[in-house]
């Protein structure tokens, strides 16, 4: 059906309206962040009238931001590197396998998600705290800590998300490889995993992502040496002053590697489904 130029002029509004609604906070940041801070706390401008890039080299010291960015490019990137290998094990034994306590196993799985994370903080908090006071297992205001609970959200839908991805692959695959005399595991990695690579790297992205931007369990779960940037960012407001020019480079810089992460694997969830398959 042909459009019209009614809505050929709706299409191109909507489309403007919504770009100018993403682009401009992303323009105040950085204008913002080319501010002297008395600029910034004055009456709003859309320019920066003396541009500096004095708040990129100052937020370094008013925070240990290398510490911060550190410490969630750590867990961020443990995190769901340890969620993606287990989510395929489970997700590959739920799909190709029919065994007692399958339904019961995906259900529970899925049910998790259905509870808000607050719920899991008082008793993860308690949980910690007491196995350090009885082992000396130091998960409490660590790193470790920090990403075992990370793995407590994302894991369950990592499951969830790649059982379905692996249903949608032929069977006949697997019965290929089988006829060709490969077992279960050279199966799932030489077979499934190629075929299933922009589910697999969904999968990644999302727990990097929800590892990443948390902010209730980062800030109850860590210390100074062990706090993560979205945490940490706090640290430019002070008890006298807020320092939004810094504010603002500091998110510049931090967004940095998820950008740039992103740019890098967004051809994967184009990719077709049999890519990588063997004939």
């Amino acid at each position: 059906m042909r459009e019209t130029t009614a809505e050929r002029w709706s299409r191109r509004v909507v489309l403007t309206l919504l770009t100018l609604f993403t682009v401009t906070p992303l323009y105040v940041m950085i204008t913002s962040s080319l501010k002297p801070l008395r600029d910034v706390q004055g009456a709003f401008t859309w320019l920066p009238s003396r541009p500096t890039f004095q708040a990129f080299v100052d937020m370094w010291s008013t925070v240990p931001l290398g510490r911060y960015l550190v410490n969630s490019l750590l867990v961020s990137s443990v995190a769901a590197l340890i969620s993606v290998a287990i989510a395929v094990f489970a997700a590959f034994a739920v799909s190709r396998y029919r065994f007692r306590g399958r339904q019961v196993f995906s259900v529970t799985v899925l049910s998790t998600q259905m509870f808000p994370g607050i719920l899991f903080l008082l008793p993860l908090f308690l949980i910690y705290v007491n196995l350090g006071n009885a082992t000396g297992i130091a998960l409490y205001a660590s790193r470790t800590g920090l990403i075992i609970t990370y793995l407590t959200f994302s894991l369950p839908f990592s499951i969830w998300m790649l059982v379905g991805y692996f249903d949608s692959i032929p069977r006949g695959l697997d019965e290929a490889a089988q006829v060709d005399g490969a077992g279960p595991m050279r199966t799932l990695f030489q077979v499934i995993l190629p075929t299933a690579v922009p589910g697999v790297v969904a999968v990644t992205v999302y727990a990097f992502m929800t590892a990443w931007g948390e902010v209730l369990f980062a800030s109850v779960m860590t210390d100074e040496n062990s706090r993560t940037l979205a945490v940490g960012l706090q640290g430019y407001a002070t008890q006298y002053n807020v320092y939004w020019n810094q504010v603002m480079a500091a998110s510049l810089v931090v967004s940095v590697p998820v950008v740039a992460g992103f740019l890098m694997l967004q051809r994967y969830f184009v990719a077709g489904l049999t890519a990588g398959a063997v004939k």
